[in-house]
């Protein structure tokens, strides 16, 4: 009998790792299968912090008036969006956002592909333009405002100022940052200067020009922040600024959560598009 219980205790502990093993594989094979998404992996840090904020918030160790919980700034921004006052503020602001883009953004590539080609423009255009890059925002809104008013031209121009900068500069850059070789190459095949622009410059200016793309998003937003806060009355700037008021923090915070998500959105669609149309480009990853 002794030896028939040994036998039977040495068959049961291999069953029981086996279903344990069992059960940890398709578990682990999930882990494994989600951690090669990037969203997923830069997602942990933010619930890392929020999680540990809840918990600051509901243990009292940080008072409500000056810091709320995650969950009350929750219910306040579903609050706003039940009621519609929330689109409506963000829909303004990212129609002016988008408009000052644009405008901006246009005028920056087209004076960065005329200074980058150019020696004579950047000779004439690239000290003054230097110069007024230098300019906080903060200086020229109140001169905005007496020149334009506080209607939306204003805003738009002011938004529009902060985007042309970033595109300009990083368009110069991309331009005459293109190796040389590659243009004398093209020019011992007898490329016309039309096809050394297009298969050649263009194509090795894009990773700064989209760089450029990146960071006018960016500053559009801070210029849209700036432009809402010092005379506006609809946007997500003014409604951070009413709730600043009248000590409504977390209708300021839905508002600063809402820069921060409609930035990252728009800033992963242009990095989107880096990875479509620089897949021919092989850098270090990490």
């Amino acid at each position: 009998m002794s030896l028939i219980e040994e036998s039977t205790a040495t068959v049961k502990v291999p069953s029981s790792v086996q279903r344990t093993k069992a059960i940890r594989r398709p578990i682990r094979s999930f882990v494994l299968k989600i951690w090669r998404y990037s969203w997923i992996r830069g997602s942990i840090l933010p619930l890392l912090i929020l999680a540990i904020w809840q918990y600051a918030s509901s243990a009292g160790w940080i008072p409500g008036t000056l810091l709320p919980s995650p969950y009350a700034i929750a219910v306040q921004g579903y609050e706003l969006l039940v009621t519609g006052e929330l689109l409506h503020h963000l829909g303004i602001s990212v129609a002016r956002a988008a408009s000052g883009f644009l405008v901006g953004g246009s005028i920056g590539l087209a004076s960065g592909l005329a200074v980058g080609f150019l020696r004579p423009a950047e000779q004439a255009l690239d000290p003054m333009l230097q110069m007024l890059r230098t300019i906080p925002h903060l200086a020229i809104t109140p001169l905005f405002i007496l020149w334009f008013g506080i209607g939306e031209t204003s805003k738009i121009l002011l938004i529009a100022l902060g985007a042309f900068f970033p595109l300009y500069v990083n368009t110069f850059l991309g331009i005459r940052g293109v190796d040389r070789k590659l243009v004398e190459v093209a020019r011992v095949l007898e490329f016309s200067r039309w096809q050394q622009i297009r298969l050649v410059i263009l194509p090795g200016a894009l990773p700064n020009v989209l760089l450029g793309v990146r960071l006018s998003l960016g500053v559009s937003w801070l210029g849209l922040v700036v432009a809402e806060m010092m005379g506006s009355s609809s946007g997500v700037g003014y409604l951070i600024q009413d709730a600043r008021q009248f000590s409504v923090i977390t209708i300021v915070f839905v508002g600063i959560a809402i820069f921060a998500a409609v930035g990252k959105l728009s800033d992963s669609l242009v990095r989107w598009l880096e990875k479509r149309l620089l897949k021919w480009r092989e850098n270090f990853t990490g």
